[in-house]
């Protein structure tokens, strides 16, 4: 009763707030277009299947799965929903769904009209899904439903005393990432779980086998050893950029997460007094990487590809909410360094056990990372392949989770 009266609650706040902010309008119309897009889309007699992600992330994890459904199964239609615009605004072209939209807020009112016009015959929620409404709704219906890559720690609310497991219990099969995950479902008496690991491994391994070449970026490189900063922030500029002003053999290419233009100056003034350049600037003819230093990668879709240009990576994030996808880097088996924020990335905690990724808190203890993989080109190699092993070793959730579900 007080979820669905929150539910109620934050939607109607975010109506109210929608002509103040740009995110959050785009989201409301996008709801309020969901309905007409499913009737025109989705038919009575079509057999569907329902992944549900909230963002970019978790559409990653999911995204091995819809591949191969539509190879291995045709007869079914693929629906893909969002909860974030930031993930519906770069994927609702996505071509490997033949209906992509919004998901309704979870409400009682909205589960079951998006249920009815919907209709999945299973239903994949991706990671940390879990809405009562939507989720008890099908239970009723008889539609399967799973849990992919999900994770599970103590400090969860689904844990305390004013939590509660309805929602998690609804699930026919829960395919976690880890024995923890595990453990602590079967202490409060769910059973219903198998670990497989986190399928976003293996999409890494297959946007890597895809890697296109960048000969803009290998011409920057040349033979020098080259560090790429992926998805970079201020505090991590501000320890990497210095210490690379010292040992100038080394190229730097910076793909920072914001590329704004007041982003991309605050990186320029730091490089003060070396020569930069802008991706866009050399692929449009207005500048040169003949000389240049560091390459500033001002525009998306590129990171990616260029870590494997790299000898070292930095993934940043580790100064503010969290660090990002750490295994995009280390699939290519080179070290990956990151900041301090990183204890609820399973992928960081277990590169960090088996040597393939180092933590940094400050200059200091990243000046001491660098150096030691600078003067011992042993230990850079060491920690690389620590981090290709890690990736190709525990690949294979996806495989595992299709054969339990689509046999």
């Amino acid at each position: 009763m007080f979820y669905s009266l929150g539910l109620y609650i934050y939607s109607f706040c975010a109506v109210i707030a929608s002509p103040f902010s740009k995110k959050i309008r785009k989201m409301v119309y996008g709801i309020g277009q969901t309905y007409r897009l499913l009737r025109r889309h989705i038919k009575p007699e079509d057999r569907v299947v329902w992944f549900h992600a909230a963002s970019l992330g978790e559409f990653e994890q999911g995204r091995p799965l819809m591949e191969r459904l539509r190879v291995e199964h045709p007869e079914y239609k693929i629906l893909l929903t969002f909860f974030s615009p930031s993930g519906y605004e770069v994927r609702k072209d996505y071509e490997g769904a033949d209906l992509v939209c919004y998901l309704p807020f979870d409400t009682p009112g909205n589960a079951h009209s998006f249920l009815r016009l919907a209709h999945p015959e299973i239903a994949v929620f991706i990671k940390y899904e879990f809405w009562t409404n939507y989720l008890t709704t099908m239970r009723r219906k008889g539609i399967k439903i799973y849990s992919v890559s999900s994770i599970f720690r103590a400090d969860q609310h689904f844990f305390k005393w004013y939590g509660s497991l309805k929602p998690i219990r609804q699930f026919d099969h829960l395919f976690v990432q880890n024995d923890f995950s595990k453990s602590i479902l079967a202490k409060h008496g769910i059973t219903n779980t198998t670990v497989v690991g986190d399928t976003r491994l293996d999409r890494v391994i297959d946007i890597k086998n895809a890697a296109a070449d960048l000969p803009l970026v290998e011409q920057f490189v040349g033979n020098s050893p080259c560090f790429v900063a992926g998805s970079s922030w201020g505090p991590d500029e501000e320890i990497y950029i210095p210490y690379f002003a010292n040992h100038k053999n080394w190229k730097i290419i910076i793909a920072p997460h914001v590329i704004s233009e007041t982003h991309l100056k605050e990186i320029e003034k730091l490089l003060e007094g070396r020569k930069y350049v802008r991706y866009t600037d050399v692929e449009s003819g207005k500048a040169s990487t003949e000389g240049a230093e560091v390459l500033i990668v001002n525009c998306f879709g590129k990171l990616s590809s260029i870590y494997r240009y790299g000898k070292v990576a930095l993934v940043g994030g580790g100064f503010g909410v969290g660090i990002h996808n750490v295994p995009e880097a280390a699939v290519y088996g080179i070290p990956v360094i990151f900041g301090p924020n990183n204890e609820k990335f399973k992928e960081a905690q277990e590169l960090k056990a088996c040597g393939g990724s180092i933590e940094y808190q400050d200059e200091a203890s990243f000046a001491s990372i660098m150096d030691n993989f600078i003067q011992n080109p042993e230990a850079l190699a060491k920690a690389g392949k620590a981090a290709g092993n890690y990736i190709n070793g525990n690949a294979g959730a996806a495989d595992k989770c299709f054969k339990a579900i689509f046999g």
